[in-house]
């Protein structure tokens, strides 16, 4: 987190013989959390240097020719992070591929410069290596807003230094899954850049921004799945900068297809070259750093578990992968005890077997309902449902084959702010800290998305004594109802809901 500093003055105008022994004492005199702010009627160069050796980061403000303003701050020492524990990494090169990073940023040196550093300092620097660094930024005040402004920077920076692994993975490996999907990908891009220079064919251009849209299902795969792995092994800068990163990828090939839809036709070729580069990046950035440092932070076990909620979301332009590891045996158990349950059930209406606790009747707030009628009203309703409780946890949601936005098992146990892009999190901690402070129980939205209207409302949800226990979101495609007009009092098997 960015620190609040108390900045000790020390005047310096005009001296000289004791303004070096005064810096060495308010050295020496700092509390934690404390820096020096210098004032001279030139710029200090001669103190940059001692003060860098010892261990301070300087931010310049030039008044006026003959005032400056310096201030010395003392490095934060890189807190420990959990991500640390699955990467074994060398400490001293973290902390001086940071610097460059860092030094770039606050503007202290050129992009050449920071180049130039970087080149001399390390002959290559791996993919696990940036990630990390990318994690620790934070502590020296970087927000996300400004990696995800600067990302293509900070890359041109690490061009021809940052080096990539050849990844081989067994088919149905999540991660061969996602470089078969990229590898589809770029084929459409290159159908793309092969018909900018052809006859322009509508229908043609429209059959492939068909199989370009299905980018997002590959987006949001990784989102719902591997950004969650990520998260739960302490690594949350994907869900964070690439999430925005995903969504103006999304944004672009939008706007293309607007154009494309009202015979915009030069507007919309305008883009095309726009669109290759910012997929093309995106793929690149996947390759490069995302998948490379997925392989070392998660475990075999991991995979296992993400393959299993990989199908519920679906897959881009390539068919259902094989099973994975110990998924392929669970799926023959589950097969099984398909078999076993039939038989139970046989046996329990003969009075020969006891009643299994799923179908354990239980005590609802109005009714008795067995654990497996609860699941399949859930499973049956007309309205997706999403629990977080009150630790801002994900706990629960509606398994319907209805969705209006994909959802996998890789959500639950995911604090909330990480299940939405980085520009909607502000929104939903307005929501949680009006509903915990119980001055609002409601908040609802609509939006428009491909034809479709959705609906979308928040509760706050409460116990018998009015304490907070958590929020409940309810969606709904609602097209079908705002179209209704009049009344239907007889039974119609052909209305189509």
């Amino acid at each position: 987190m960015k620190r609040e500093i108390e900045y000790i003055t020390i005047d310096g105008r005009g001296e000289h013989e004791s303004f070096r022994d005064c810096i060495t004492k308010a050295i020496q005199d700092l509390k934690p959390n404390q820096g020096i702010h210098i004032i001279k009627d030139f710029e200090p160069f001669p103190m940059y240097k001692m003060m860098e050796e010892k261990g301070f980061d300087k931010r310049v403000e030039k008044v006026s020719d003959e005032e400056f303003h310096v201030y010395f701050t003392p490095k934060p020492e890189l807190e420990t992070m959990k991500i640390s524990e699955y990467l074994n990494l060398d400490d001293k090169k973290i902390k001086g591929i940071i610097a460059i990073k860092v030094d770039y940023l606050r503007g202290n040196i050129s992009l050449e410069e920071a180049k130039n550093e970087l080149r001399v300092s390390f002959d290559k620097v791996t993919a696990q290596e940036f990630a990390l660094c990318e994690q620790y930024l934070e502590q020296y005040g970087i927000s996300d807003d400004v990696l995800a402004e600067r990302m293509d920077e900070i890359l041109e920076i690490f061009d021809g230094v940052l080096v990539g692994e050849r990844l081989e993975f067994p088919p149905g490996h999540p991660i061969k899954t996602y470089l078969n999907e990229v590898k589809a990908i770029r084929k459409v891009l290159s159908e793309m850049k092969g018909m900018q220079d052809k006859k322009f064919i509508k229908n043609q251009w429209a059959e492939v921004y068909d199989k370009l849209g299905e980018i997002n299902i590959h987006f949001a795969r990784k989102q719902n799945q591997l950004f969650a792995a990520l998260e739960n092994k302490g690594f949350d800068k994907p869900s964070k900068v690439m999430w925005t990163l995903d969504n103006d990828i999304k944004d672009i090939i939008k706007k293309a297809k607007i154009h494309l839809e009202n015979d915009e036709d030069i507007e919309f070729l305008k883009l095309q070259d726009e669109v290759i580069e910012m997929v093309e990046d995106m793929m690149v950035k996947e390759e490069e750093i995302l998948f490379p440092t997925s392989i070392d932070i998660l475990s075999h076990e991991d995979f296992v578990k993400m393959r299993q909620g990989d199908d519920e979301i679906g897959y881009c332009l390539i068919d259902t992968p094989p099973e994975f590891g110990e998924a392929k045996k669970e799926k023959e158990n589950a097969s099984n005890n398909e078999l076993l349950k039939d038989l139970a059930s046989v046996l329990q209406k003969h009075g020969v077997l006891n009643t299994s606790p799923n179908n354990e009747v239980l005590d609802v707030a109005q009714g008795k309902l067995t654990l497996e009628q609860i699941n399949l009203i859930f499973k049956h309703l007309q309205v997706d449902l999403s629990f977080v409780d009150e630790d801002e946890i994900v706990k629960f949601y509606s398994d319907t084959k209805h969705r209006v936005f994909p959802r996998s098992p890789g959500v639950i146990g995911r604090m909330v702010q990480n299940c939405h892009p980085r520009e909607s999190v502000d929104t939903v901690e307005e929501i949680i800290k009006a509903f915990k402070s119980g001055e609002q129980d409601m908040a609802e939205f609509w939006l428009e998305i491909n034809g479709r209207f959705i609906y979308i409302i928040y509760n706050a949800v409460r116990d018998d004594n009015g304490n907070f226990r958590g929020v409940l979101e309810m969606m709904q495609d609602v097209t079908h109802i705002r179209s209704l007009t009049g009344s239907q009092r007889l039974l119609s098997w052909n209305t189509k809901k």
